[in-house]
């Protein structure tokens, strides 16, 4: 099993071509002190002095881009496109020393590459291992579509995650740490293609999995809310998701509107994400204090009219 041919001194100089303006951008958005990029002009046969300088270059970059910046970036741009996504994953898959961040970058590289070039109706069942090895073999290279034996585990994750009913369900479960656990733990094993292939797959279904759960959540949170208006109650106790004692509906309403376009870049998102579970049990809470306090008021009216008639 080996990734597709190591580029020629030419392709190589062309990969890199293609990636400056890409990493121009992203030296000036996240404002990284390197020095100017060196000539990538598309020469028929760049020297050895040209070549050692760009990746020299492109090396300095590397080392200050985080993957949390590589991701909001490439989810965000407009610049995101097949070409793009396979030679950034090119030029990472053949480094020649990869540190942690580059398979950090390898993988989220390999599931964005999947995700754009899938289908956008796929179902769940149709992204078997063999698919995937298929959709990633312009960067993979052909390879038989069998799940190395030490990844077995991860088909556990998978039906374990796919087996939670609510956000909060999959986030206290353990399932994601499972999953970054077999990664950390699979070292160099990592980087073989059938490794990665599985992972790719692993972390596009985990994906799937969660943007269905925060998509429930945050219909739940606003089916509650009108609920909630419709009872005559206009503000609640959300302290417990960071909000106010007396937090308006309509508020509520317009924050779980912009989290649903926040959420759709990022599945890992901290903070927002905590306060997204945290706010749709408020939100349950109110509902279940709501109809308490309607069963108190009927019993009292019952009782009310059952002694003026005696």
């Amino acid at each position: 099993m080996t990734l597709t041919a190591k580029p020629s001194p030419e392709e190589h100089w062309a990969t890199l071509s293609a990636l400056e303006p890409i990493y121009s951008v992203l030296v000036r958005e996240f404002v990284i002190e390197v020095g100017a990029c060196p000539n990538l002009e598309q020469d028929a046969a760049p020297s050895p002095e040209s070549t050692e300088q760009a990746e020299a270059w492109f090396q300095q970059v590397d080392e200050r881009i985080q993957v949390h910046q590589l991701r909001q970036f490439l989810q965000t741009t407009s610049l995101t496109n097949e070409a793009v996504l396979r030679n950034l994953t090119v030029h990472h898959l053949h480094k020649a020393v990869k540190a942690p961040s580059d398979r950090d970058k390898i993988d989220f590289l390999l599931v964005q590459y999947f995700s754009l070039c899938a289908p956008s109706g796929l179902e769940d069942s149709d992204v078997d291992l063999e698919y995937v090895a298929q959709v990633l073999e312009p960067v993979l290279g052909a390879q038989p579509s069998t799940m190395p034996l030490w990844l077995g585990p991860l088909e556990t994750v998978l039906q374990s995650a796919a087996r939670c009913r609510r956000l909060s369900e999959l986030l206290h479960s353990g399932v994601l740490e499972q999953g970054r656990k077999l990664k950390s733990q699979s070292a160099d094993r990592y980087f073989e293609p059938a490794a990665m292939a599985a992972f790719a797959r692993y972390s596009f279904m985990i994906r799937r999995v969660f943007f269905r759960l925060m998509h429930d959540d945050l219909n739940a949170i606003l089916d509650g809310l009108r609920d909630l208006e419709h009872r005559g109650i206009m503000s609640l106790d959300c302290r417990r998701a960071q909000f106010s004692a007396d937090e308006p509906t309509t508020r509520l309403r317009m924050i779980c509107q912009s989290w649903k376009v926040m959420f759709h870049a990022e599945y890992s998102s901290g903070q927002p994400l905590r306060m997204l579970v945290d706010l749709r049990a408020a939100v349950d809470d109110a509902l279940k204090g709501g109809a308490k306090k309607g069963m108190t008021a009927a019993r009292a009216a019952s009782a009310s009219s059952s002694t003026s008639d005696q």
